[in-house]
């Protein structure tokens, strides 16, 4: 911080300089060659990235590519490695994400292409307006989810504009944060992978008795509650498929719980319950606070601990591939399909052993809490404190 002061004092010490993009920069949209010409796509050559790839921040290829006829076909334009991309539209969160990247490249028509001039480094940009996300998405046009980004808003958008020297040592900074979280990122994909691994050659290794999960138990479920007895705010969660393992949207009085819970199936402390519609099969602890769960849609295993561990059937969820049946509205895992599912079913001994090895991978890999993902998370949560306090000018008086 003290060399960004000492230079921000060196060469800018009146203040900064706030200036529109389409001062200090070009800015160009992009164009899709019509999808149902092969001749535009097969084998093509020209990198060509689509709005849903700056999400990868840092662009160093793209998922497509297409032909020379394919781009003389449409008014898309090739722009050069290190420029700065900007989602005009997209699903979901994607409007006003930005990349930054490292190839030539064309764009589709839901992205535009910020190119800087003498006064301003692309990487200086792409940290500033990562700090503007939601302030670009107000600016958009249209309302809720559907809004949009154009070239008039984006070239008029203000930007600071500080001595290259401080730019680039705030890029020296901000990206040793960011190089950090990817080398930790690659660090947790291969702690997944070797997971996996193990997951598979523990529980799948020879020598032990199968038996279907209709053998070891029986599926429970709770009571139905139904939307008139459930209120926005209270004292007991009741989760639903949209909910199962966030946060929930719905709630139900103390009397229903306690009633319900007592005279009817409830789950037990480590009693693993099953996603059985929506994200199918996503499997979670119960943890014994208070707290109910939707009929049929998300159940639990009833069984006898002496022959199968919860914990131990835990990990086998994440490796049988439910039969799912997709009718109707959502996709649904019926009792009968959980109960024809066959495990490996091992002495108690062996299980809590399969158990201590892949815990800790799990914890490693998963828990937001400790292990790598948590890591990340501070790294994140640093990078963004610097960055909001690197990127905050004194604007210089006109």
């Amino acid at each position: 911080m003290s060399r960004v002061d000492d230079l921000i004092e060196r060469y800018a010490p009146a203040g900064v300089a706030y200036k529109t993009i389409g001062e200090v920069a070009t800015c160009i949209a992009g164009a899709t060659p019509a999808k149902g010409v092969p001749e535009y796509w097969d084998s093509g050559t020209i990198p060509w990235m689509s709005s849903g790839e700056v999400n990868k921040e840092t662009i160093f290829s793209t998922e497509q590519k297409i032909t020379q006829a394919g781009y003389e076909s449409c008014s898309t334009r090739m722009v050069p490695a290190n420029v700065v991309v900007i989602a005009l539209a997209g699903q979901g969160k994607t409007r006003g994400l930005v990349a930054r990247t490292r190839i030539a490249l064309c764009t589709n028509q839901s992205l535009a292409a910020i190119i800087p001039g003498d006064e301003l480094i692309a990487d200086f940009l792409w940290h500033y307006l990562r700090t503007q996300y939601h302030r670009l998405r107000e600016i958009s046009s249209g309302e809720g989810t559907r809004g949009g980004l154009n070239l008039q808003m984006i070239r008029a958008y203000c930007v600071p504009v500080p001595p290259l020297e401080v730019q680039r040592e705030i890029v020296r900074v901000l990206d040793a944060f960011t190089e950090l979280e990817a080398e930790l990122e690659a660090e947790l994909e291969a702690r997944k992978q070797q997971y996996a691994h193990y997951r598979d050659k523990l529980l799948l290794q020879g020598g032990h008795r199968w038996a279907s999960l209709g053998d070891i138990g029986r599926v429970a479920m709770c009571k139905r509650i139904f939307k008139a007895e459930t209120r926005p705010h209270g004292h007991v969660p009741f989760f639903k498929i949209g909910t199962f393992g966030g946060e929930a949207d719905a709630f139900i009085s103390r009397e229903l719980f306690d009633d319900y819970s007592g005279r009817y199936s409830f789950p037990r402390v480590g009693d693993v319950l099953i996603s059985a519609a929506g994200t199918i099969g996503r499997a979670i602890p119960y943890d014994g606070r208070d707290a109910y769960f939707q009929d049929s849609n998300i159940v639990w295993l009833e069984h006898d601990e002496s022959t199968v561990l919860n914990a131990y059937l835990r990990h086998w969820y994440s490796v049988i591939t439910w039969p799912v049946t997709d009718g109707g509205t959502i996709k649904r895992l019926y009792n009968d399909s959980i109960l024809r599912a066959r495990i490996a079913v091992p002495s108690l001994d062996e299980q809590r052993r399969i158990v201590a090895i892949l815990d800790q991978f799990d914890t490693l890999v998963n828990d937001l809490s400790s292990g790598l993902p948590a890591e990340i998370e501070a790294r994140r949560q640093q990078y963004a404190y610097y960055r909001d306090r690197l990127l905050t000018f004194k604007e210089a008086v006109a």
